[in-house]
């Protein structure tokens, strides 16, 4: 028999909530961590539609990356959306718990599985905490070096989109040490540069910050916030891994798409 707070142990262990950045609200959403747990589900984001995929699939647990309950809620009003998928995960008493910035930051965890599928070796924190294993980003070195529109190419396909964003005075340019933080990471620009990368693959990259790029001669791919979906699978592997000899807990990520974007 598992309890969801099996799972948190665990989960916690991986990814420290002392590697979260301040006043970023990661750990335990909603739920009874005491509660037994079969089924857990794994997700970017919790929006209603995964939610009801949780409840068609009697799953009793959500691992996510991006916090449910990110803003607090200022009433229960149900008529909210918001509010509504709140109560529809008490209701069908799902545990939902997130890793943010923590699974970020982590040792094999989000920007390690971002770097690996993004063909970077080699890799070391792009933005370093004390310990100088875990933090922010990763920098490290194609096999061989490409050029910018190769290279962005080769990222709109791994990630599965129509396009990405590129930010280069030159798409001939070719770039062989790269640097990539999941997520929003455009105030991180210049680290990256100062680091020596010839690139950095981040997504919202706002437009003038954009232009400060360019005029920086550097180079940014931005493949979409929602490359961070890549962890779902992973996440789901941790936890089959940590769970491989109990036989009562069923893992699978969501099936949901939650890219809020789209593209024509």
């Amino acid at each position: 028999m598992i309890i969801a707070q099996d799972l948190i142990h665990k989960i916690e262990a991986f990814a420290p909530k002392d590697l979260a950045d301040s006043g970023d609200p990661v750990g335990l959403q909603i739920g009874d961590p005491h509660q037994v747990i079969h089924r857990v589900m794994t997700a970017l984001d919790v929006r209603p539609e995964v939610v009801q995929e949780a409840i068609d699939q009697h799953v009793d647990f959500i691992w996510a990356h991006h916090e449910v309950m990110f803003l607090p809620a200022k009433n229960l009003d149900l008529s909210v959306p918001q509010n509504k998928m709140y109560a529809d995960l008490i209701k069908h008493n799902i545990v939902v718990y997130a890793t943010h910035t923590n699974l970020d930051s982590t040792v094999d965890g989000m920007n390690d599985w971002l770097a690996e599928a993004i063909g970077i070796q080699n890799v070391t924190p792009l933005k370093p905490n004390d310990d100088g294993t875990t933090g922010l980003g990763r920098i490290g070195y194609l096999t061989k070096s490409m050029t910018v529109q190769a290279y962005a190419e080769k990222i709109r396909d791994v990630f599965g989109v129509k396009t990405v964003r590129i930010i280069a005075n030159d798409l001939n340019q070719s770039i062989q040490k790269v640097a990539v933080l999941g997520g929003d990471g455009g105030k991180f620009w210049r680290i990256a540069k100062d680091a020596g990368a010839d690139a950095y693959v981040t997504a919202d990259i706002y437009y003038h910050v954009g232009h400060d790029i360019l005029t920086a001669d550097f180079v940014v791919i931005d493949p979409d916030h929602h490359m961070e979906a890549i962890a779902n699978k992973h996440m789901s592997e941790k936890i089959k891994l940590w769970f491989e000899n109990d036989k009562t807990l069923t893992v699978f990520p969501t099936s949901i798409n939650t890219d809020p974007y789209t593209y024509l």
